[in-house]
């Protein structure tokens, strides 16, 4: 019999890094989730980007249960079908001619940070070792990647931290300019900001960050990790600029909800990555690998590409007429299914009040920083979910207005 779990056991057991909203989801459907009373939400959250084709999508849970009866761990002592399959696929879709499997984006941004510096190491020696990243940007939670992270709430505690980074004001020309020399190994960014904000990158301060990184020898890192795999509207968002990456991580919509994480890049590159040099026990396991691959057929349909600029336009018309009416949003930004919406007035740096809120009236969001509400839902969120999760909004916003 299973043991009766209510949301005080989570402040009983859990170690106290998140506070989990009042309800406990139990099951879901596409873009609806029921908890343990039997209560429905519409789910505008998708699992912080994670869930790209919603709860249970039938064509995911055939590729689990099929690999589930074949293979579940092997190790990478040897290889496997399903990572060489999703390997060839992920080359075959981008720029890339390599890949590493991990299990989380911060996995990848591990991977990525240490093979720039390798890499430098073994072209142009020790002292071109230097990390260029970005005030306000998150690329994990790794001593290495939360260093890296321009967000001192989430390193300060750590310390003493990883040396040699420097970060600059996103999409500040001038200051990423001071700081890229000849001692620059890397310079990663986020296409568009999603924990500092859901901020896009000015296409002229991707574009000049690729010239500097091309005139000092340095590698250029995209973190795609959750603006990757459709959510921004093209499979990956550096195809919407003109700017192609040396390395690119992916993870979240990856896997669809089965953890997974993925460092992409070219073969010279790749190439200062020997037997030896980074590993994962679970990387590249075939449960994820057969998953993802199914994730990453589905999402790359011109159809499904197409259907989220269309969700995107729908969503982004009715948070403006909420905003509207109540005067809250300051700004809705982002990029086909990642937006924010900013706060303002009595309300600014209140996002959890309207989680609080959204969550009383059955509707799942997420906050980016206290003043920003995000929404991140399925890529294939049906138009009635999408005008029922507005309704609802519409609500909880009258109640805090």
């Amino acid at each position: 019999m299973n043991q009766a779990v209510t949301r005080a056991t989570f402040d009983q057991v859990m170690v106290q890094t998140y506070q989990p909203a009042g309800f406990i989801p139990v099951r879901g459907a596409g873009s609806r989730v029921w908890d343990q009373d039997g209560r429905e939400f519409i789910d505008f959250a998708g699992g912080i980007a994670v869930n790209a084709l919603g709860h249970c999508h039938p064509e995911l849970q055939a590729a689990l249960a099929e690999q589930a009866g074949k293979l579940w761990h092997i190790s990478n002592v040897f290889t496997n079908e399903p990572a060489l399959r999703l390997a060839s696929k992920l080359t075959e879709l981008t720029f890339a001619d390599r890949a590493f499997f991990c299990n989380s984006g911060a996995e990848a941004n591990e991977a990525a940070l240490k093979l720039a510096r390798k890499y430098a190491r073994d072209h142009f020696g020790a002292e071109k070792n230097r990390i260029v990243a970005c005030d306000n940007s998150f690329h994990g939670r790794t001593l290495f990647t939360v260093s890296v992270g321009g967000q001192p709430k989430y390193n300060q505690d750590f310390a003493p931290l990883p040396e040699a980074i420097a970060h600059a004001p996103y999409n500040d020309i001038e200051a990423l300019e001071r700081l890229v020399d000849a001692h620059t190994c890397a310079v990663i960014l986020e296409p568009v900001q999603g924990e500092g904000g859901v901020l896009a990158a000015d296409p002229a301060f991707l574009l000049r960050a690729r010239e500097l990184c091309d005139r000092h020898g340095a590698l250029l890192i995209f973190d795609e990790v959750q603006t990757g795999v459709g959510r921004t509207g093209s499979l990956y968002a550096y195809m919407q600029t003109d700017v192609v990456p040396d390395i690119l991580t992916s993870a979240k919509s990856l896997g669809g909800g089965f953890p997974i994480g993925a460092m992409l890049t070219r073969d010279a590159i790749a190439a200062s990555f020997t037997p030896g040099s980074h590993g994962t026990t679970y990387g590249g396991n075939p449960l994820a690998c057969a998953v993802a691959l199914r994730v990453l057929e589905i999402v790359s349909r011109p159809e499904v590409l197409a259907g989220i600029q269309d969700r995107h336009g729908r969503l982004v018309a009715g948070l403006s007429a909420l905003g509207d009416k109540y005067g809250l949003f300051k700004e809705i930004r982002g990029k086909g299914l990642l937006l924010g919406c900013e706060l303002q007035g009595k309300q600014a740096g209140a996002a959890r009040v309207v989680l609080h809120a959204a969550e009383a009236e059955g509707l799942m969001l997420l906050q980016a920083g206290p003043n920003v509400v995000r929404l991140a839902p399925s890529l294939l969120i049906e138009h009635q979910d999408i005008e029922e999760g507005l309704s609802r909004l519409d609500r909880a916003l009258a109640h805090i207005a």
